[in-house]
């Protein structure tokens, strides 16, 4: 890793962690791994929320001999107020959500940044685009992942084929524009602040990604999915209402 400025890294990676004190540790020696041969500085934020077990424990541990890890406690459950936290606390100049199992390796976050991807504002990682590759994911998982897409496609944000890949990375100006006003506390969160990117202009692009299902996944696909069309109706309506104006413009009214 670069000793650039650590106040000022290239690179923030951003992990919301609900009892990840198994799973942490080795993700978090592995992204250690890969950024000590990158030539950028980066950091770690790790965001823990509402767990019942030794995550702030395990992150505590890991920090005092990696100063570039910063944790941070948020009391209330949900992966939206994690994701939002850290995204507002990163420093970097590119902002990475970045799911604690690693079903995508993290040595394609480069796929992400500058050289190999430029000119966009928000890149979110796709298992469907083309070049993509799923492993091991049960068939049944990956007919209600398509079948979500349809009706995310259908209801709120159109022309991506992935908006719930757990990995996505912003510029700073977009992610202090869009997490400035991002509401869902839920799992929702995705398709609200890709809804909001395009309704403000933003450049987003899906970037193919090798992606390997974890039996461990957080996800409950009827109740998650249900969670997220409550969700959209939330987000179609915050938009008519107004409550994502951005907020220079709410100081004036």
């Amino acid at each position: 890793m670069s000793t650039g400025n650590p106040e000022h890294p290239f690179l923030s990676i951003v992990i919301p962690a609900h009892n990840e004190e198994h799973r942490l540790p080795i993700s978090l020696k592995k992204i250690d791994a890969f950024l000590a041969d990158q030539p950028y500085q980066a950091e770690v934020i790790v965001v823990e929320n509402g767990s019942a077990d030794k995550t702030v424990e395990v992150v505590q541990t890991f920090a005092e001999t990696h100063p570039y890890i910063r944790l941070y406690e948020e009391t209330a459950r949900g992966k939206g107020l994690a994701v939002r936290r850290g995204m507002l606390e990163a420093r970097g100049d590119y902002r990475f959500i970045c799911d604690a199992d690693l079903s995508m390796p993290i040595e394609e976050v480069n796929k992400f940044l500058p050289p190999q991807l430029n000119d966009f504002d928000v890149a979110i990682g796709s298992r469907e685009a083309p070049g993509s590759q799923r492993y091991n994911e049960p068939y049944h998982r990956h007919l209600m992942g398509r079948v979500l897409n349809w009706v995310v496609k259908l209801t709120a944000v159109r022309g991506f084929e992935d908006t719930q890949c757990g990995f996505k990375m912003f510029s700073r100006q977009a992610a202090e524009d869009l997490f400035s006003v991002q509401r869902m506390g839920g799992i929702g969160f995705d398709v609200e602040t890709l809804f909001i990117a395009k309704k403000r202009g933003y450049r987003v692009w899906e970037v193919p990604i090798n992606w390997y299902f974890d039996a461990d996944s957080r996800m409950k696909l009827v109740q998650d999915t249900l969670h997220i069309l409550r969700e959209i109706v939330d987000i179609r309506r915050n938009w008519r209402q107004g409550r994502y104006a951005r907020l220079d413009h709410d100081a004036t009214r």
